[in-house]
């Protein structure tokens, strides 16, 4: 048997701080390759967008995983309003289209997995309470690349620009997003 490190993150409306927000931002910034992350809904805060577009910047291969398949229509809305802007520094957005996909996981570079239950929207930073397993374990990372190599190829690339949207992407996207806070 080998010893790995596994750090439970825990989070929740009784923390001090935005601990599931850190955890990501954490994440991203520590990356030097790969950031490749999985999660249904995407209505991430303002330090989570500035490090993935950071990262992007810095040459780390950034990959944003989401479900094609609406459950929750506003944050589903809400995420078109960042595409535009994380694509501009790089950031690759895939759109699942294999079923609802409902997973939760990162990956750093070749040696660090995550998964649990925090999607990247301020609600699982926030208001809900949720619990990430980081494991630094290279085994296991690369059992987690291709996994989300299965997953991108089952994948649309999200290449439109928001003004070649539908009208009602371009017009409700944007009003959804002023719910972020919530969402």
């Amino acid at each position: 048997a080998v010893n790995q490190s596994v750090l439970i993150a825990a989070t929740g409306p009784g923390e001090p701080t935005a601990n599931g927000s850190m955890l990501y931002f954490s994440a991203i910034t520590a990356s030097k390759e790969r950031f490749w992350v999985a999660s249904p809904y995407f209505v991430p805060d303002l330090d989570v967008v500035a490090a993935l577009k950071h990262a992007a910047l810095r040459g780390v291969d950034v990959r944003i995983l989401l479900t094609d398949t609406i459950d929750h229509y506003l944050p589903w809305l809400a995420a078109f309003s960042y595409f535009d802007d994380l694509r501009q520094a790089g950031v690759r957005i895939y759109r699942y289209s294999g079923g609802f996909m409902h997973q939760k996981v990162f990956l750093i570079d070749a040696a660090v997995a995550g998964v649990g239950t925090t999607n990247l929207d301020n609600r699982s930073f926030r208001l809900n309470f949720e619990t990430m397993a980081v494991m630094f374990a290279p085994a296991l990372a690369q059992q987690l690349r291709g996994i989300l190599e299965q997953d991108f190829a089952k994948s649309v690339e999200v290449t439109q620009l928001m003004a070649d949207q539908k009208w009602q992407i371009r017009l409700l996207s944007p009003i959804a997003r002023l719910f972020a806070p919530i969402l």
